[in-house]
């Protein structure tokens, strides 16, 4: 998989655009408001950690299957 493929996503731009679009609901006190943005906030902090962490992950397990498939081209070509 060609590095350009991979995909990180700024984890505190993400949570803040997330937050922003979270307005305070009819009825909602400001403390609780405050406390379901945090939430949110530091959930979304840990989701977006995760999925980098995977995209990571899998760019890493598509380098090293690349470099397996060329190690055996190499074997083929010289032991054929």
């Amino acid at each position: 998989m060609p590095r350009e493929d991979k995909i990180i996503l700024d984890a505190n731009e993400f949570a803040r655009s997330l937050i922003a679009a979270n307005p305070m609901r009819d009825g909602e006190d400001e403390k609780k408001y405050i406390k379901r943005q945090l939430l949110l906030y530091l959930e979304a902090l840990l989701l977006i950690q995760d999925f980098n962490d995977l995209e990571e992950t899998r760019f890493d397990v598509a380098k090293s299957e690349q470099r397996n498939q060329i190690l055996q081209k190499i074997i083929e070509h010289r032991y054929h």
